[in-house]
């Protein structure tokens, strides 16, 4: 049954000039057979590479060299094996990344793919960097948008074609046309109460008086896909039905990005793929306990957060990951409203409620991304990570704790999650220059998700209502789509899948006493409360 085995393993000592005793041939088999019947050649090889580095005096293969060699293989593969297990449930499989160190990418329409721009950005922006901020948007879901068979134009005269075609049309090309056209633009309040759609062709005054609208928030900024036709006397472009531009498959985003690393965190061969891929699939007993709102000025909130931090103590698989979000402040901080040194110790006593947990402190990581109250140079987003003169005191005690920005980044081996804490929700409800559409849902919540997903954007409000750094936008990006969305609003808890991405808000923990139980593994959302 081992003869082909035996004849190919005599074949390729006598290629590399050598002869081998039989003891030393049936070693070599008892290795090799270990292996299927494809990774037998690259075993033998392997094992052949290896006793050429035994410096073999003679051209007669004996039976000892083989044996250490045989030996060695054997225990490298079972460290790798021991390590695999424990790679596979320990919180080594995570990577943090902060959004300030997310490369930036834009599209170029001409020759239609992603170029990566320099490395070095300034925070403070000149003009071209405000105007380019809505041309990167408009660009990124332009190009999505191509790829939607349903607005492209047919090739071919066909039964699809026979039906008013959904083809997008400039903006500039709607003067002096009659009949509807499909457009795609941002909305925009170029004159005081007055509503323009734009794209990078031209700018036109529209209606949403009649419109029947998709899920969702259209607020001033977001970009929509718009049927309508020109009101010749007044001017205006009248919007018969309006939506979003429809969301795509992840892979597919990803195979159009040829290997860009929009994400962070840097990319995988097929190969790291697929072994990162089958060690998520064994991390069944991972799991993330994440919090906002952890108001460490009250009593109160410090004594909720020892009993839920005791409760996991004594589970028998600690958490891998805490999620701490802000506000770490009942009230918004500010240079007048408290001392800074009182702060730093309140987060020092943070760190030794963690560290009384010997469990959690050696097995757990800890994540803390500040909140719009918090400490630090503006309520701009993205917000930098808390200061370190502030988290020293904490640091004593947990030492491997992590600081991060807020919008921050998570990957889970293959699986990427977005944590974000911003209470935006009331304000685009409020914000919306139409009332939402009741046709699916009337849930707000559902309709934020709606809103964010497509316009791969986690903050598409206004910049007077919320500022962003204008060369920092692309950090609160979301394409491709990740797979988890976490939200930290002051709104009601909710879970959400959304075109298979799943979504939730973890609710205020020092106000509401809520948190959630994320599962990577099988992306299962638990709505906890105390």
């Amino acid at each position: 049954m081992n003869a082909p085995t035996k004849k190919k393993i005599q074949k390729k000592c006598k290629i590399r000039g050598y002869n081998i005793k039989p003891e030393a041939l049936d070693e070599i088999l008892s290795f090799v057979i270990r292996f299927e019947l494809t990774e037998q050649d690259e075993a033998i090889e392997l094992v052949l590479e290896q006793l050429e580095h035994e410096s073999i005096k003679s051209t007669v293969i004996d039976v000892e060299p083989v044996q250490r060699v045989v030996n060695l293989l054997l225990e490298a593969d079972a460290k790798e094996e021991e390590t695999f297990e424990a790679f596979a449930s320990s919180s080594s499989a995570i990577a943090v990344i902060d959004v300030f160190d997310v490369p930036r990418y834009k599209y170029d329409a001409i020759r239609r793919n992603f170029y990566r721009c320099p490395e070095s950005l300034p925070l403070k922006g000149d003009a071209a960097a405000k105007s380019a901020l809505y041309r990167d948007r408009f660009l990124l879901l332009s190009q999505r948008l191509s790829r939607d068979q349903n607005f492209s134009k047919p090739a071919f005269e066909s039964e699809r074609s026979q039906f008013r075609s959904r083809e997008i049309s400039p903006i500039q090309s709607l003067v002096g046309q009659k009949g509807r056209k499909w457009v795609m633009g941002v909305i925009s309040q170029l004159e005081d109460g007055h509503f323009y759609l734009e794209d990078l062709t031209a700018s036109v005054k529209i209606s949403l008086s009649d419109a029947k609208i998709t899920t969702g928030f259209f607020l001033e900024n977001t970009i929509v896909v718009a049927e309508g036709e020109m009101v010749s006397a007044e001017g205006i472009f009248q919007i018969y039905s309006c939506g979003f531009p429809p969301l795509e498959d992840r892979d597919k985003s990803l195979q159009v990005l040829a290997g860009h690393d929009f994400f962070g965190g840097g990319t995988f061969t097929r190969e790291e793929a697929i072994r990162q891929e089958e060690m998520e699939k064994r991390a069944v007993n991972d799991m993330f306990v994440i919090l906002s709102d952890i108001f460490v000025d009250q009593e109160e909130a410090m004594g909720k957060l020892e009993i839920v931090l005791d409760a996991f103590e004594s589970e028998e698989v600690v958490p891998s990951l805490f999620v701490f979000m802000g506000d770490f402040c009942s009230e918004p901080y500010t240079q007048a409203s408290g001392s800074f040194s009182i702060l730093r110790l309140q987060f020092g006593r943070l760190g030794k409620i963690i560290a009384a947990r010997s469990r959690l402190k050696e097995n757990s990581r800890f994540l803390f991304i500040p909140g719009p109250g918090d400490i630090g140079p503006s309520t701009v987003l993205p917000r930098c990570r808390l200061p370190k003169c502030l988290t020293e005191e904490l640091q004593k005690y947990i030492p491997d704790a992590i600081f991060s920005s807020n919008p921050c980044r998570v990957k889970f081996y293959t699986q990427e999650i977005v944590f974000f804490r911003q209470d935006q929700l009331y304000s685009m409800s409020r914000s919306s220059l139409v009332p939402p559409s009741v046709t699916e849902t009337t849930d707000p919540f559902q309709h934020y998700v709606a809103t964010i997903t497509h316009q791969s954007h986690l903050c598409p409000l206004p910049l007077t209502k919320q500022p962003i750094i204008w060369n920092y936008d692309h950090g609160l990006d979301l394409y491709p789509t990740p797979h988890t969305i976490v939200l930290g609003e002051r709104s009601p808890q909710k879970a959400f899948k959304y075109t298979g991405t799943t979504c939730f808000n973890t609710g205020s923990f020092s106000r509401d006493s809520t948190f959630v139980v994320y599962r990577p593994c099988s992306q299962e959302v638990e709505l906890s409360s105390l």
